[in-house]
């Protein structure tokens, strides 16, 4: 009986994987086209292949060896009222960028080089080998701002470097995504993207100071927060 609900509780999560990697696959596309006015875009199809297979694969490995992680990015929805504005105004910027970068390719508003396009997508796919280092250091990844029962400071390897590697995966794909489409107009919503995620470390780290333990010790050791060097 113990082994049919373990059984059970890695079907549903399978399930819900699929749905939701599904359902995004579905969103973008309707981002992407409808406003381009045609299935002919490209650049939209190397963006979704760029974007969507890291994004599997990462998954599929993420089932296998951490279950438990997977199911947090999943189901978790944010709790502090202020990062839940803050996860709002940068999915509708999102949107608007996606939007933005078929509007653009159906009125021949941008003209940017493959060159540079070749550039960005490689751009976005060592944002993804970043992400996919801080989910293999951090088992105590979460998509909501947090401090988890148990948890522990993490200050090697990337976080040695910034203490949200994370983020600087996210803003380096948010910076690299418009240019794979072939938009400047995207590019300039997209950019907002990064003020929002640097009020959400402002908050986050409140937060860790105040309840993990060492935190304090390790912002002064660590002195960056996302651009070495930078900030």
């Amino acid at each position: 009986m113990h082994s049919f609900f373990i059984t059970l509780i890695v079907m549903v999560l399978l399930l819900k994987t699929l749905v939701s990697f599904l359902t995004g696959v579905g969103i973008i596309m309707a981002l992407l086209f409808i406003p381009a006015g045609t299935l002919s875009y490209s650049r939209a199809w190397l963006f979704m292949a760029l974007l969507f297979i890291p994004i599997l694969v990462v998954g599929i490995v993420l089932f296998v060896k951490n279950p438990e992680l997977l199911r947090k990015r999943l189901e978790m929805k944010e709790r502090e009222k202020e990062q839940q504005s803050i996860v709002a105004l940068s999915g509708l910027l999102l949107v608007a960028s996606f939007v933005l970068a078929g509007l653009d390719y159906r009125f021949g508003w941008s003209h940017i080089s493959h060159t540079l396009v070749v550039v960005a997508s490689a751009l976005l796919l060592i944002s993804y080998g970043l992400y996919a280092e801080v989910l293999r250091e951090n088992m105590y990844l979460s998509r909501v701002v947090e401090v988890q029962e148990h948890q522990q400071l993490i200050d090697t390897g990337l976080y040695g470097i910034v203490r949200h590697p994370m983020y600087s995966a996210v803003s380096l794909l948010y910076l690299s995504i418009p240019i794979v489409l072939g938009s400047w107009w995207a590019l300039c919503t997209m950019v907002p993207c990064i003020v929002m995620l640097a009020l959400r470390i402002k908050n986050e780290e409140q937060v860790l100071t105040e309840g993990l333990a060492g935190y304090a010790d390790y912002k002064r050791r660590v002195r960056y927060r996302l651009i070495p060097f930078v900030w």
